[in-house]
Formats: C-alpha cells, sequence, structure tokens
C-alpha cells in the first residue's frame, strides 16, 4: 500500500477538525492514486518508456506498478536490424493488464500496425501517396512494405506503363505508391505505381508536343528494339527511329547498335499532331559520306574494304562507315568464270580492290577485283597475231566447235567448219573430247569482243586439188582410228586428210584368240577408197570391197576373214552417218562400180593423153 493511503487511514480518531481536514486530503490522495495507477485500458495505445533491453526482450515502463515485455525482434527495421535502447519513448498496445506474474502484455507491432491503418486510412481520405519498399514476389504481382511494417499488395498490371518480364528485379526498390484500394476490417491495401507514371508521362507529354517540330534535334531514351526499328522515349511520347535511319552504313540489327536504356540525340524527320506518331533519324544527325565519296574513292584507286554481304550478283564491300561499293561477280577473275561470289569472297573478309566507277548521285560505286592482276587479254595480244601456230587442250566442246584454252584466261574457237578439210563434221563431240591436246591456226582475233578464231585444218595446205591424184576410188590405204561413233569410225589417212568408214563397211579386228574385239582409238585399219565426194568434201571407205582384213600395230595380217555383220542402219541413218542416198547406191553396188569408174577413169586418162600428144605434135609442125 502506498504511503499516501496509510497516512489517510491513520488518521482515524483524531479531533473532528482534523478529521474533516485529513478527509478531504485523504480524497485528493486517492484521486490521485488512481490517477497515477490509471495507465490505460485493454486495447488502447500508450506511450511508454524503455527500461531495459534484454537479450530477446524489451522492458517498457507505462506508468503503472507493472511493467511490460515486448519481444525483441518487433523493433527491428525493414532491414532486419534493432536501434533500440533505455530511455527511449514508444507507442505500444496494451493487450491485457497484470497478468499472473504481475506484469502487462503490451505489443509494439500491433501498436505500429494501428497507427499506420490510421494514416493509411487518412492518406486515402486526401488522397495522398504512400512510400513503400518492394519486398517479395507473390502471386499476380508484388508484396509491398509501407510504414510499420504493413504489407500492401501491388498487381503486375500496375507495376509500369509496360509489362515487365523479371519482376524480381524490382525487389528491394522504393518508390511512391497510390492506394486505389483500401479495407481496414480485411487488412487488405492494393497499391499502384502505373497510376503515377501515366500521370506523370501525360504532363511530360504535354510539354513535349508544345516544343515538337519536324528537323529539331531531340534526346530520348531507347524503350524498345525490335527487328525494324527501336521506339524512343521523347518524354510522355514515343518515336520510331526506323534501321534505314540508324546509321549511313549498312545494319542488319537495331541490337548491333542500340540496348534498352540507351540515350540517343536524334532529328525528328515527321511528326503528325492528329496522329501524334513521330518518326525519328539517327544518320541525319551526321554528314552524309556520300557526299564526299568523288573526292575520296576516284576511278583507278586502290581500296581495302570489308565484305558486308554476297549475292547472286557480287559483293558488297564497305570502305567507310556509310559507303559500300560493288564487286560485280564479272569483275572477280579474268580467267575463272565464277558462278557465285561466295566462290572467291566470304562475309567478314579484308579485300583490297580497284575504284572502277562512281556515282555519288546514286550513292553507287563500282570496284573490280580482277584489275589488281595483269590482264591476260593484253598479254595474248602482245604475244600471238593470226598466223601464229598455238597448241593447247580442249576446255569445252559445243553443237558448233571447240573451245581450247590458248593462255591462261584466253580462249580460242575452232568452229566444226575448221577441224577437217575431207570429213563432214557435224558433231564435234565426234573427233575430240574434253582435255584432249589441240594444235590449230590463228584464224582472227577480234579485239573488241575478246575473241580469237581458231583452225585445225589450216595446219596443212588444202589437199583437194590432189586428192584425186593422191587417193583414187579403189586405192587400199592404212588408216588410223581417231574417233568411234555410233554410226561408223572417222579415220586419219595422212596429214590433213580424214576419212569416214560406215558402220556396215567395218571389219573388226582380231584378239590373240582369233575372236573379234571393240574398235579402239589408235587402232590401224586398212581400207580402201569407196567414194570421194567433191561438193561435200568427204572420202569414204570401205574394209569390205577387197575384205581386207584389219592391221594392228605388231600384229600379222589374218587371212581375209569377214566380221559378224552388225544390224543394217536405215538409208536415212546411213545418210546422216555422211553419205547421200546415190552415195549409198554406189556404195552397195561394191566393186562393179569401182571397176567401171576406174576404167572410165582410164580411158578418159588415155583420151587426155592423146590430146596431149596431138597438141605437142602440132606445136612441133608450127
Amino acid at each position: 500500500m502506498s504511503n499516501q493511503t496509510t497516512t489517510a487511514l491513520s488518521s482515524a480518531g483524531k479531533a473532528p477538525e482534523q478529521t474533516a481536514g485529513n478527509t478531504e486530503s485523504f480524497a485528493s490522495l486517492f484521486e490521485a492514486s488512481i490517477s497515477a495507477g490509471d495507465f490505460g485500458k485493454e486495447g488502447e495505445i500508450v506511450r511508454g518508456t524503455v527500461v531495459a533491453v534484454q537479450r530477446d526482450n524489451v522492458v517498457i515502463d507505462i506508468g503503472g506498478k507493472s511493467e511490460g515485455i515486448i519481444a525483441l525482434n518487433e523493433f527491428a527495421d525493414a532491414q532486419g536490424q534493432t536501434t533500440v535502447k533505455p530511455g527511449d519513448q514508444v507507442d505500444v498496445f496494451i493487450e491485457s493488464r497484470e497478468n499472473d506474474d504481475g506484469l502487462v502484455t503490451l505489443s509494439k507491432e500491433k501498436a505500429d500496425k494501428m497507427k499506420v491503418w490510421d494514416e493509411i486510412s487518412a492518406a486515402c481520405e486526401r488522397d495522398e501517396l504512400i512510400e513503400g519498399t518492394i519486398s517479395q514476389r507473390v502471386k499476380g504481382g508484388l508484396s509491398v512494405t509501407i510504414r510499420g511494417g504493413v504489407k500492401a499488395f501491388l498487381p503486375g498490371s500496375q507495376v509500369d506503363l509496360r509489362p515487365i518480364r523479371n519482376l524480381d528485379k524490382l525487389i528491394g526498390q522504393t518508390y511512391q505508391f497510390k492506394v486505389i484500394k483500401f479495407n481496414k476490417k480485411r487488412g487488405n491495401i492494393v497499391l499502384s505505381r502505373r497510376v503515377l507514371l501515366e500521370k506523370e508521362r501525360d504532363q511530360q507529354k504535354t510539354k513535349t508536343l508544345e516544343t515538337l517540330e519536324e528537323g529539331k534535334v531531340v534526346r530520348g531514351v531507347i524503350k524498345n528494339i525490335t527487328e525494324y526499328g527501336a521506339f524512343v522515349d521523347l518524354g510522355g511520347i514515343d518515336g520510331l527511329l526506323h534501321i534505314t535511319d540508324m546509321s549511313w552504313g549498312r545494319v542488319n540489327h537495331p541490337s548491333e547498335i542500340f540496348q534498352v536504356g540507351d540515350e540517343v540525340t536524334v532529328r525528328v524527320l515527321k511528326y503528325n499532331p492528329e496522329t501524334e506518331r513521330v518518326s525519328l533519324g539517327l544518320k541525319q544527325t551526321q554528314e552524309d559520306p556520300w557526299s564526299h565519296a568523288e573526292e575520296a574513292f576516284p576511278p583507278g584507286k586502290k581500296v581495302r574494304g570489308k565484305v558486308q554481304s554476297i549475292t547472286d550478283y557480287g559483293a558488297f564491300i564497305e570502305l567507310e562507315p556509310g559507303v559500300e561499293g560493288l564487286i560485280h561477280v564479272s569483275e572477280m577473275s579474268w580467267t575463272k568464270k565464277v558462278k557465285h561470289p561466295s566462290k572467291v569472297l566470304e562475309v567478314g573478309q579484308e579485300v583490297e580492290c580497284q575504284v572502277l566507277e562512281v556515282d555519288a548521285k546514286s550513292k553507287r560505286i563500282s570496284l573490280g577485283l580482277k584489275q589488281l592482276e595483269p590482264d591476260p587479254w593484253s598479254l595474248f595480244t602482245e604475244k600471238y597475231k593470226p598466223g601464229d601456230k598455238i597448241s593447247g587442250k580442249v576446255r569445252s566442246i559445243t553443237d558448233y566447235g571447240v573451245f581450247i584454252g590458248i593462255e591462261d584466261g584466253v580462249d580460242g574457237m575452232v568452229h566444226k567448219s575448221d577441224i577437217s578439210w575431207t570429213a563432214k563434221v557435224n558433231n564435234p563431240s565426234d573427233m575430240y573430247k574434253k582435255s584432249d591436246d589441240v594444235e590449230a591456226i590463228i584464224l582472227s582475233i577480234n579485239h573488241d569482243e575478246k575473241k580469237v578464231s581458231l583452225g585445225v585444218k589450216q595446219l596443212w595446205d588444202d589437199p583437194w586439188p590432189t586428192i584425186f591424184n593422191e587417193l583414187p576410188p579403189g586405192k587400199v590405204v592404212t588408216t588410223k582410228v581417231i574417233s568411234i561413233v555410233d554410226y561408223g569410225v572417222f579415220v586419219h589417212i595422212r596429214d590433213g586428210v580424214e576419212g569416214f568408214v560406215a558402220q556396215s563397211d567395218l571389219v573388226l579386228p582380231k584378239d590373240d584368240s582369233g575372236e573379234d574385239r571393240e574398235l579402239r582409238v589408235g587402232d590401224q585399219l586398212e581400207a580402201e577408197i569407196a567414194n570421194i565426194d567433191s561438193q561435200e568434201r568427204r572420202i569414204t571407205l570401205s574394209m569390205r570391197k577387197s575384205e581386207v582384213a584389219p592391221a594392228t600395230p605388231g600384229e600379222a595380217k589374218p587371212s581375209s576373214t569377214r566380221a559378224s555383220k552388225p544390224p543394217k542402219k536405215t538409208a536415212a541413218a546411213e545418210a546422216a552417218a555422211g553419205g547421200t542416198i546415190g552415195e549409198l547406191i554406189k556404195q552397195k553396188l561394191g566393186s562393179k562400180l569401182v571397176s567401171i569408174n576406174t576404167d572410165k577413169k582410164d580411158d578418159e586418162t588415155k583420151d587426155d593423153e592423146t590430146k596431149d600428144d596431138e597438141t605437142k605434135e602440132e606445136s612441133k609442125d608450127e
């Protein structure tokens, strides 16, 4: 019992005057005692003083006879640190009066929450902002810790103006929020940051639109990147920086130049106030490199660059940022026919080339790769002239002729009419194969078209003036097979003179066992001159006239033996093989026709000799 109470009770039994005075003093003292002991009711918030800080608890004096204890972790801040010390004044919540231990049950956390809820309620009524720290990610959004440790919910759609894929990067960030939903009974608080950003954006947008105009240079921040360009935030309004307006050079993807968040200085190219669409350009803030291209890259200059891209028709070379030239596929090699530029160059390769032509207005530069090497045509014309004899290999064969490599990079063509004096060549591939060694005479050189005409038959004089005397019909000659075709063989009679043996007039050679074997190029055959066509300039031979057996090198002549007859060919096929119908008839008549022709020629020869003798005698008489 307090001293005041003891004093009041001990005054009993004294004089009435004293009793009356003491009674008044007792009443005042009792009220004071009651007042001093009234430290609050359960469920109220009172202010207390920290008496002691223990290992796990904090002792609080709230003015009554008993003291209260609060767990130390209730004093931890957002980072988990406790800074409470004796003497600190704190607001606490009275959960219950004295318990069995004579202590009052207190809670700082509940007191803070009740105060925060009151503050939040007042802030909602006044439409004020609340500061909070994003603490963790939860289903559908983020959890935000506001004053007093109160947890609020921030939906994912209210985090920013645009959806954010990685919400975890926002944890630990402190922002201003607006309360969009509040329910104290349920303890539900919903926040929004997007509302504030939209309001801020609208203010910036209004300010930006007031000063925005075409041609103006502005600063912005890369907000988003796509395949075709980048969106730049100019301050409340976005503008499109197209990929073609990023650089004077080639840009494959905007990410090669920019990243989200980069600051850029751009020029307004187009602006439509009605649709609020803005087109921006970055390269327009720099000098056009093509303005000095003609001075920097004159024709004939050797330059170095990097292969930027390759197409079917050539390769684009970057000579400097923003300036590219084209090496056409035809300008890559003097000697090789380049089927595709990728066979010669590859993207990223450093290459040296020569400037051929510059058109700054059209922004085109023609480059050449082969010009760094001597022109084979110039070397050829210095070395050769018409009439010179050349030798080379067959590079290709067409229906009309044979192409022969003379020098590296220079080919000449032998027309099929210039292959032989005496053999009608319908298909040059019957006479030659690719890579065959060939000798020829240069007939003409076309400098304008860089073409060379060659002739094989011109290696020898025209044999036709003396052909009937040297190779009369019926004469047996030793020949050499130079080409084998389906309808017969072409044979070499002597230099400059070839003939044809039809399939029906062939006798196959024999092997060691006496069996027929296939003909091969280079085999020697004995055959008779069957016909000489002066109009077509063609000599046909036969191995069946006298049943002459074929002769092979180093092999004795076998007895006259017929080869098994091949299947008969039609007249049209035999005519295509090199003879007219009349000639075929002559061939069918065989030796009779030859004998008649021989007798006729002998008679003509005798008549000529008689005439010559008469002429001589007349001259003698004169």
